[in-house]
């Protein structure tokens, strides 16, 4: 995911103005910048819970560096996060893992506190599942009501109202004894252009994973909606692929520079199958049926999880092997992934050079930028490294390694209010 397209840093900038005696000259003093913090996150073990730690450093680290400090905030759901402009947002909460939406505060001495949390049902994957508008207002799926698309303020983190879309969702399947769930946004919230994209699941199952590679249809549903007015548009189609995303802190879509929304889907069961990235082309909002990637064109048995664009160029991992699944799969922690580069008219693919084989990202952004750097989160136990890289062109180098707290699993820059 590209930090700088949907979530950039914005620098605060004031200005010490000086006024001569007479009052007819203006004189502007020295321009001062609002100091920074440069956020890391990492979860210290491979559970569900995934407890881990949350430190601010004052420049971009180098070199080995420990994740646990005195001002290290300790806790659950550290496995990724979704930072929005100058916010710290994650799905988790801090304190015992409940599922939602909370804000991470960094005061200016980098001290990190879990701050306001809106909560959402505990029992349904997904709920808290979120995306936020330019104007600070945005929309979350709880599974407490999942025909409904519930509205919110991202300022105060409270809800503003909610989206009834039964109609929508019921527009097919409704006399299909084979579909035992149905939702609306549970996997995959966007905003382009002043519409909101929420997919629209039709799940064969009723239990703990329900909307999860439980996909009734082989073809994957999005409802257009105006965010505006709230109404309903349309709903398009992505088709024959399965199910669209994973939901996590890893939203597993990305703008490019040029306003192109790029969407991966994961296929038909954990370990992949018709796995692709689609794309909807600036001032469309209709699937572009001429384009896509397909894994299954690239090896059998492998899925995309991650993506990152910009300037006509996409950045995923790819699986050098087939996927297996279970307790002791490959899917999740062994180091089979490796960092390509996929020009996007061609579709010609070049593997990165300089960065060897790593783990899944999993609910982590494999690629950010910060500080007009493209940083690779690079994790592969078996050769000490576990840290970030810094991508130019094809070819990436090392820039800091974490030795203490865990796996990487994020890195954002805050400007300090």
């Amino acid at each position: 995911m590209k930090i700088s397209n949907l979530i950039k840093t914005h620098c605060i900038l004031a200005a010490l103005v000086a006024f001569s005696a007479c009052g007819n000259d203006d004189n502007s003093g020295p321009i001062v910048e609002a100091p920074s913090k440069y956020v890391v996150m990492t979860m210290s073990d491979n559970t569900l819970a995934k407890p881990g730690y949350v430190t601010a450093f004052d420049e971009l680290p180098s070199g080995d560096v420990s994740n646990v400090t005195t001002n290290t905030l300790q806790g659950q759901g550290m496995g990724g996060w979704r930072p929005q402009q100058n916010m710290l947002l994650k799905m988790f909460r801090t304190q015992d893992n409940a599922l939602g939406i909370e804000r991470l505060n960094v005061s200016t001495n980098g001290v990190i506190t879990p701050g306001n949390f809106i909560s959402a049902d505990n029992s349904t994957n997904g709920s808290g599942n979120f995306v936020i508008g330019t104007d600070g207002n945005g929309f979350y799926w709880d599974g407490a009501d999942p025909l409904k698309i519930q509205k919110f303020s991202a300022a105060t983190l409270s809800r503003t109202g909610e989206l009834d879309l039964t109609d929508v969702v019921n527009e097919r399947g409704t006399n299909e004894a084979g579909i035992l769930y149905r939702s609306i946004g549970q996997k995959f919230l966007a905003i382009k252009e002043g519409k909101l994209y929420a997919n629209i699941t039709y799940a064969t199952t009723n239990g703990t994973q329900k909307g999860f590679f439980d996909d009734f249809y082989p073809n994957v549903y999005i409802a257009v909606i105006d965010v505006a007015t709230g109404n309903y548009e349309k709903t398009i189609e992505i088709e024959d692929t399965g199910s669209i995303a994973y939901i996590n802190d890893n939203n597993m879509y990305d703008f490019d520079s040029n306003g192109d929304l790029y969407i991966v889907c994961q296929g038909r069961s954990a370990v992949g199958g018709k796995s692709k990235i689609v794309r909807i082309k600036a001032g469309e909002t209709d699937v572009d049926a001429s384009w896509s990637i397909n894994m299954d064109e690239i090896q059998e048995g492998g899925k995309f999880v991650t993506v990152y664009a910009n300037e006509g160029k996409l950045i995923t991992t790819i699986p050098n092997t087939a996927l297996t699944g279970g307790p002791t799969g490959n899917i999740n922690f062994s180091e089979i992934w490796e960092f390509y580069s996929i020009d996007v008219a061609t579709q010609a693919r070049t593997k990165i050079a300089g960065v060897p084989a790593v783990t899944n990202p999993g609910a982590a952004f494999a690629t950010v930028e910060i500080d007009d750097l493209v940083l690779l989160r690079v994790n592969a136990p078996t050769q000490n490294i576990n840290g970030y890289y810094s991508l130019s062109g094809t070819t990436a180098t090392p820039v800091f390694n974490v030795t203490e707290g865990g796996s990487v699993s994020g890195i954002y820059k805050i400007t300090l209010e």
